[in-house]
């Protein structure tokens, strides 16, 4: 038996005006994942736990069948065990991310404008470079910077506060930074470092290069989704089976390896809609012929989109998941196990909603598609994998992990 787990980031989304009234997936053309869809069990799933952040941490947590509740610490905690940052039980990690910020003429740090969570999608190179020059002046025993990719980078602080209020930035983007600032316990050196890292980085060679180029400057930091370090039960010795994660984004990283499943990056597999979706296929058939039994296939995509308000992008970024992803790993599963009588299971869905009319991540169900090579449902004709469809068919689980259990089941 093979598992496959095909999720897109933020893939799920309200109706939009300007897609005939549709979502991004009622409008997108994915023919074969529609047609699977007439064999499959559709329905909604319940993502997020009451009073959690509907963020991708626990949402993708609950889908890989861990309850978040239980053993969900933070999103940084997730991304610095991706990157190999060695965290004692005391030391907190905070999502570092580079930013642009607009300060007007003759105004301070607080009167700044959030114009970019992601500096323009910076480069892993650059943003390498920038990270260093903050750890380099800012750094200081028992206080780190760890650089990651693109914009998401690490603060390790030994004994650091859990009770900081933070805002995620892209939940901020356009609007003035004031209201955002973090508050708490000790949320003066954070805020401390945060302006003097604009000190930093603003007139930092690589910036005046960028805004050259007329691209963003990551001109500072903004930390936000503190955490300790997590422990989630391993996959192997609760299944009996071999995994592999194949992603862009160091959360799932993290999230594969604290739950012992093998880790693939793709060349070209950037988290946006240009990544190497094909790749990713690729990877994946080979993940199976190399002994695994269970691929997740995490795409970051349509969340950017989301985040972006990017609607075209959004639905590009289905189809060519429908199109490079689904359609040829579903293929090698249907010719070299099912003909040779071994039974796969594929599930897709998102992990949350990315509605592009609020631009960040909402709490509501999302829908999912289950299809069981040994026990394919009665085949329905008008049958669709979108939130119409699967809303409709009063099939509703509220909570993810469940519906895991059923997909291995």
């Amino acid at each position: 038996m093979k598992y496959l787990i095909i999720l897109g980031d933020g893939m799920a989304d309200r109706k939009i005006p300007s897609l005939q009234n549709k979502t991004p997936l009622e409008f997108a053309n994915k023919p074969q994942i529609d047609d699977l869809a007439q064999q499959s069990l559709l329905g909604m799933v319940k993502t997020i736990p009451d009073g959690m952040e509907p963020g991708s941490g626990p949402a993708n947590m609950s889908v890989m069948g861990y309850e978040p509740q239980k053993y969900y610490t933070g999103r940084s905690p997730l991304e610095a065990v991706s990157l190999g940052i060695d965290m004692s039980p005391d030391d907190t990690a905070y999502r570092t991310n580079l930013v642009t910020l607009n300060i007007p003429e003759g105004g301070t740090y607080e009167d700044a404008v959030l114009v970019d969570y992601s500096s323009g999608e910076i480069s892993t190179a650059e943003s390498s470079v920038l990270i260093k020059a903050v750890e380099d002046e800012l750094g200081k025993e028992g206080m780190h910077f760890f650089p990651g990719r693109s914009y998401r980078h690490c603060l390790i602080w030994d004994k650091g506060p859990l009770s900081i209020t933070f805002t995620p930035p892209h939940d901020i983007t356009g609007r003035p930074i004031a209201d955002f600032l973090p508050k708490g316990d000790r949320a003066d050196i954070i805020l401390s470092m945060m302006k003097k890292s604009y000190e930093i980085l603003d007139n930092h060679p690589i910036n005046t290069e960028r805004a050259k180029r007329g691209l963003n400057k990551a001109n500072s930091i903004w930390l936000w989704g503190q955490g300790t370090k997590p422990a989630t039960p391993d996959f192997t010795e609760e299944y009996g089976l071999h995994g592999t994660m194949i992603s862009a984004v160091d959360l799932l990283f993290g999230l594969a390896r604290c739950s012992g499943l093998d880790t693939i990056e793709v060349d070209g597999a950037t988290g946006t809609k240009d990544t190497n979706f094909y790749g990713k296929a690729s990877a994946a058939i080979n993940a199976f012929k190399n002994g695994s039994d269970y691929v997740y296939i995490h795409l970051e995509a349509p969340d950017e989109c989301g985040h972006q308000g990017d609607t075209e992008g959004k639905v590009y970024s289905i189809e060519m998941i429908n199109d490079k992803i689904f359609t040829p790993v579903y293929n090698y599963l249907c010719e070299n196990l099912e003909n040779n009588g071994e039974d796969f299971h594929i599930m897709v869905l998102p992990d949350h909603p990315t509605p592009i009319e609020i631009r960040t991540h909402a709490p509501e169900a999302v829908p999912f598609m289950l299809f069981k090579s040994e026990d394919p449902c009665e085949i329905h004709d008008d049958a669709k994998y979108d939130e119409s469809f699967c809303s409709g068919t009063g099939i509703y689980f509220d909570n993810a992990p469940a519906l895991f259990r059923e997909f291995m089941s």
